[in-house]
């Protein structure tokens, strides 16, 4: 049966004038056929704030990758750093417009269900298969700080060798954090509920950001002095080693370290597996508005990316290292007190990351059951202990999942959304030589070089024995 548009003479596919009310701003409604479900996989109304929701969004998009930024600034420079990182929010906002255009016209606000609407069977399980590795490798490499930092955290907090105390074993501290902390949140059945715990995220990475500002002015530049001589005026002080002794900001570099760091930027503002749930749970939801969501998440996770990098940087210089705390003192209160907060950061974070995974699961084996609070414990279980595992026995997970990251981020990204739109959008509205069309193939074939890119340098780094450098 074919729909009138008033707009044009002739008859219109329920696709393409779908596509004209996504366009004006509201959003089709598809009834199911009698006795089949909804596919929009939604079975309460949304009820979470436009706060909570940037609150969600942005602690989605805030990875440990923001201790490295000021590395990737020293290879990069001030100004073609900042000028990389503003295009890549914009690439990243664009690539938002995307899904949120295709789940405007077929009335679907689950990344998998536009994965089968798009390519079929086939592309709803390519989807979730890659949405599953993403997060996991992401839960991963913050268990792994986890896991690496707490014991120097509180064995300083308590003046004791970490390695003197059964309590101060890393694999037992994920352990006991990923069962008292972690699970709790991640048995919330609803993302909404996650808005105060992410809030509390991003205001301890807003202290982090503020502390490297303040250290900056603190440490300055003692050019002409030698280790011995800081270390008796300021014990709590950093090495001279460790700072740049002409202290000289560069604005543009071009250097080999760059092309290692540049694919690792591109992936700044990787949340797109955690935007459909948030958009299926936000209050009054329409495209217009989960679109501000998150432009407002990226432009305040573009602000907060960019000053701690320059500050960091401007601490350091080009001796700034791809871990930026490690740079200042172990001894100093204030360092562990942000060291800790780093640490409350990356655990609030996991239980945002783990609910894309539980709910692509849910869409692959369970698509048509109602909820099941066993199902969704049982889910949520199975992930940390598989996770646990990971970061427990396998020494090597973060090269495994380098070679994840650098293929699922920039398919989440990039290539699936511009799929999406090529293949939703209908032809009848948007011809495939249209500009939007072309806009969106272009989108794509920037993923598979950005793709390419990541895995080459990956290999070359594998090849000469270097490390290259990490976190989401």
């Amino acid at each position: 049966m074919e729909l009138q548009d008033p707009k044009m003479n002739g008859a219109l596919p329920a696709d393409a004038l779908g596509y004209r009310q996504e366009r004006e701003g509201f959003l089709p409604s598809h009834p199911p056929a009698p006795g089949r479900k909804p596919i929009e996989f939604m079975d309460f109304e949304g009820k979470t704030s436009f706060g909570m929701s940037v609150f969600n969004l942005s602690n989605a998009i805030m990875g440990s990758g923001i201790l490295g930024l000021a590395y990737a600034m020293a290879h990069t420079g001030v100004l073609f750093f900042l000028a990389l990182l503003l295009c890549i929010a914009f690439l990243s906002s664009y690539s938002i417009h995307l899904l949120l255009t295709c789940a405007g016209v077929v009335g679907i606000r689950a990344y998998e269900q536009l994965g089968q609407r798009a390519l079929g069977p086939a592309g709803k399980v390519v989807v979730a298969a890659v949405i599953c590795l993403h997060n996991v490798g992401a839960m991963s490499s913050y268990l792994f700080i986890i896991k690496s930092e707490l014991p120097l955290v509180i064995g300083t907090f308590l003046d004791m060798d970490p390695e003197g105390g059964w309590f101060l074993k890393g694999n037992l501290l994920i352990i006991i954090v990923s069962v008292l902390i972690i699970l709790p949140l991640a048995l919330m059945r609803h993302l909404g509920y996650l808005g105060y715990t992410s809030g509390l995220s991003l205001t301890c990475m807003l202290f982090f950001l503020i502390s490297v500002i303040y250290k900056k002015f603190q440490l300055g530049c003692p050019v002409g002095l030698n280790e011995t001589e800081v270390e008796s005026k300021n014990p709590t002080a950093l090495p001279i080693q460790g700072l740049n002794r002409s202290c000289e900001a560069h604005m543009f570099t071009v250097d080999s370290q760059m092309f290692y760091t540049v694919p690792i930027m591109a992936f700044a503002f990787v949340c797109h597996p955690e935007v459909l749930p948030i958009y299926t749970e936000l209050c009054r939801p329409s495209k217009h508005r989960m679109q501000a969501v998150a432009n407002v998440s990226i432009g305040a996770m573009f602000c907060m990316y960019g000053l701690t990098a320059t500050f960091g940087y401007l601490t350091f210089y080009n001796s700034v290292e791809a871990e930026m705390l490690h740079m200042y003192s172990q001894q100093d209160l204030l360092i562990l007190c942000v060291r800790l907060a780093v640490l409350l950061a990356v655990t609030l974070t996991v239980p945002v990351v783990l609910f894309p995974i539980r709910r692509a699961l849910q869409q692959l084996f369970f698509p048509s059951r109602d909820f099941s609070w066993p199902r969704h414990v049982a889910i949520a279980l199975i992930l940390l202990v598989l996770v646990n595992v990971l970061v427990i026995c396998v020494p090597t997970i973060r090269d495994i999942f380098g070679v994840i990251g650098s293929t699922s981020a920039p398919s989440l990204i990039f290539i699936l959304p511009s799929i999406f739109y090529l293949r939703i959008v209908p032809t009848e509205v948007e011809p495939l030589y249209s500009w939007p069309k072309i806009q969106a193939l272009c989108f794509g074939l920037l993923g598979v070089l950005f793709m390419a890119i990541s895995l080459g340098f990956m290999f070359a780094n594998w090849a000469t024995g270097q490390s290259p450098v990490s976190g989401h």
